[in-house]
């Protein structure tokens, strides 16, 4: 299969050379919403929060941890399929041969314990248009792609990150390829400055988002499946 581009406009993003990191991408199912889109407050949400933001300090004591970020969903989109993880950790492993000695420590199984049999998934870093920055505050984008062909896919990402750049301002991005079997060809993870009105506005206000973009998804037979996160 041949990548296929419809309309297209904006060429590649620029990439830098990918960050030499391990990931463990933790995805928890705690009380997201039944239908609506946007994730309401919630006791026991915020209870497990708690909880995991205090074991993620204890995993960035490790050696091996450059960083474990917690996240709190904030709206799912409909999507068929899609994950549901009301609630995400990001861990950050010097390299991907330390993901089992963190995954072995005692804050790591707490944290799992905590999160209540979550999802887990180990990564590799593959592209990168530059940092994700996890200090401060904005609209995060965790971002599951299945494809027929993950080549393709991944060629149509770089064309898509292209768009972005350009109409959106996205000036960062990390897609993460999964270690192992995964229900992912890969997860790409993002960050915009602002709140959810301008993330939308920023999209769905332009005709590309569907000419170019869900074009491009459905011609390549490539699905996405975003979920909107805040910092915990």
């Amino acid at each position: 299969m041949e990548l296929t581009l419809v309309n297209p406009k904006h060429g590649k993003a620029t990439m830098i050379e990918p960050v030499p990191y391990g990931y463990i991408y933790i995805g928890a199912t705690v009380d997201p919403p039944d239908r609506a889109p946007f994730v309401r407050q919630s006791v026991r949400r915020g209870e497990v929060l708690v909880r995991l933001k205090t074991l993620a300090t204890q995993l960035e004591a490790l050696g091996e941890v450059v960083k474990a970020t917690v996240y709190r969903g904030v709206l799912m989109p409909p999507v068929e399929d899609g994950p549901r993880f009301d609630v995400v950790v990001l861990i950050e492993t010097t390299r991907p041969d330390a993901i089992d000695d963190v995954q072995s420590s005692e804050p790591y199984k707490l944290l799992i314990e905590a999160a209540g049999d979550p999802y887990v998934m180990t990564a590799r870093n593959i592209r990168r248009i530059a940092d994700v920055d996890k200090t401060r505050q904005g609209v995060f984008l965790f971002n599951h792609f299945t494809a027929e062909d993950p080549e393709v896919a991944l060629e149509l990402w770089e064309h898509l990150a292209g768009w972005y750049v350009a109409e959106t301002g996205a000036d960062n991005s990390t897609l993460l390829e999964p270690i192992g079997a995964a229900p992912w060809v890969f997860v790409n993870h993002a960050r915009w400055d602002g709140g959810l009105v301008r993330f939308a506005a920023q999209q769905f206000a332009k005709r590309g988002f569907f000419t170019f973009v869900r074009a491009n998804l459905r011609a390549n037979k490539t699905v996405s499946m975003p979920v909107l996160y805040r910092l915990a």
